[in-house]
C-alpha cells in the first residue's frame, strides 16, 4: 500500500529554490529554515527533499480547494467583495499547536491528518477559477513559501487569465524566496503570531525572518496585510503588543493590521478563547501606536467599527462589513475617500458591485 510520503514524494520535479554544497549536500532557500539537506533526506517541512544532489520540490496536485471570501483571507485593502479561488497543497515549516489547516499543514507530521492529494494541472486550476468569476486566486491552507515553485506556475497562467494573485503564508521567508516570487504575487498575507522569539521557537520557527519578510515585502511594492491571532496568556500581553504594533508602525503606518480572536483548535485546548474586549484592547495599542488602519476579526458585530474601513485623515467610513459581507462600499473609482479626496492605500478594482460571495463554499459538483 502507497503511503502519503510516498504519493507526494512521486508528484514532484526539481525545484529552483536552492544551492548545491559539499559533495551531493544541497541548501534551500525556500523558508527561514534554508536547510542544508544530505542526499536521501528530507528539509523541515517534509515535502523538499534531496534526491541524487538535486532539490526535488511539490507539483502536479492540490490538498484542497475553496472558494472564499476575499475579506476571510483576510484582505481588507484588496478588491472588497471579490471572489478569492484558495488552493493548497501539504506541509508546513512550522508546527503551531492550534493550526485551523492542520490537517493540510500537518499531514506529515500527525497520523491523524490524512489528506488525498488530488491530480490537477495549473491551467485546470486557473480555468476552474476563471469559470467561477473569481478576482483573485490565492496560494493557502499548508505554508505556500514551501510550494513556491507550484504556485509560480499557477500563477503565471492565473496572470493571462486576467486575475490577481496573493499568498497567505506564515511570512518565513528568504530573501532569494521574495525575489523569486516578486513578480507574481500582488498580495501577502503575513501571520505576525508573537513578538516574542522564544514562542517562535515553540512554534518551529524565529522570529527574525518573519520581521525581515515584512520590511522586505513593503520594500518591493506588494500590498501587505499583517495578522496577528490573539492568543490568551500566549502573545495577547500589553508590552508585547506594543513592540508588535511599533514594529508595524515603523515600517509603514498603512500596514492594514488584523488582530483576531482565537479559539481553541487542534493540540491547544487548555485556554479560553479571545474575547471582543480582548480585541478592542489589543486594537487601541495599535492605533496608538500610529497604524491607521486596524481591524478585529472572528467576532463578527462584537467589535464596534473595527469590523469597517475609515479615512484615515477625515473618518469618513468607506467600507462597512459584518463578518465577510459587505454591507456598503463609497471610495470613488480611484480608491479614494469621497468626502476628503484622500487616496486610501491597497489594490483597489473600480467599484465593489455585488459581492461574489459571503460565505466560503466548495467549487463544482
Amino acid at each position: 500500500m502507497t503511503t502519503l510520503a510516498q504519493a507526494l514524494a512521486a508528484r514532484t520535479r526539481e525545484g529552483d529554490l536552492w544551492e548545491p554544497l559539499d559533495g551531493d549536500r544541497i541548501r534551500c532557500h525556500a523558508c527561514g529554515h534554508e536547510c542544508p539537506i544530505p542526499d536521501g533526506a528530507l528539509g523541515v517541512c517534509k515535502v523538499r527533499f534531496n534526491r541524487g544532489g538535486r532539490l526535488r520540490v511539490p507539483w502536479g496536485y492540490v490538498g484542497g480547494v475553496q472558494c472564499d471570501p476575499i475579506e476571510k483571507k483576510p484582505f481588507f485593502h484588496a478588491y472588497p467583495g471579490g471572489l478569492a479561488y484558495s488552493f493548497g497543497m501539504l506541509g508546513c515549516d512550522l508546527h503551531c499547536a492550534y493550526c485551523q489547516n492542520w490537517v493540510t499543514s500537518q499531514a506529515l507530521r500527525d497520523p491523524a491528518a490524512v489528506v488525498d492529494p488530488r491530480p490537477v494541472s495549473p491551467t485546470r486550476l486557473v480555468e476552474d477559477a476563471a469559470g467561477l468569476g473569481a478576482r483573485v486566486i490565492v496560494s493557502t491552507y499548508n505554508e505556500p513559501l514551501i510550494t513556491a515553485e507550484w504556485a509560480v506556475a499557477v500563477f503565471k497562467e492565473a496572470r493571462q487569465a486576467g486575475l490577481a494573485t496573493a499568498f497567505v503564508s506564515n511570512g518565513n521567508a528568504t530573501p532569494r524566496a521574495l525575489d523569486y516570487l516578486r513578480p507574481w504575487v500582488d498580495l501577502y498575507k503575513v501571520d505576525l503570531k508573537s513578538f516574542d522569539d522564544s514562542r517562535y521557537r515553540q512554534l518551529g520557527g524565529r522570529l527574525q525572518p518573519i520581521l525581515e519578510t515584512i520590511r522586505r515585502l513593503h520594500a518591493l511594492g506588494t500590498w501587505v496585510e499583517v495578522v496577528t491571532l490573539l492568543i490568551p496568556g500566549f502573545n495577547d500581553a500589553a508590552d508585547e503588543l506594543e513592540r508588535l504594533t511599533g514594529f508595524l508602525a515603523g515600517v509603514s503606518p498603512d500596514l492594514p493590521w488584523h488582530v483576531t480572536a482565537f479559539h481553541a483548535d487542534y493540540k491547544m485546548t487548555d485556554r479560553d478563547d479571545t474575547s471582543a474586549d480582548m480585541l478592542r484592547r489589543a486594537a487601541a495599542i495599535g492605533r496608538a501606536n500610529g497604524l491607521r488602519f486596524v481591524y478585529a476579526g472572528n467576532r463578527p458585530g462584537q467589535v464596534g467599527d473595527l469590523e469597517h474601513s475609515h479615512c484615515a485623515a477625515c473618518g469618513t467610513r468607506l467600507i462597512e462589513r459584518r463578518g465577510y459581507r459587505i454591507h456598503a462600499y463609497r471610495l470613488t473609482p480611484g480608491g479614494a475617500c469621497p468626502s476628503c479626496g484622500t487616496a486610501i492605500p491597497g489594490r483597489w478594482d473600480p467599484g465593489c458591485g455585488v459581492q461574489a460571495a459571503a460565505v466560503p463554499f466548495q467549487p463544482g459538483p
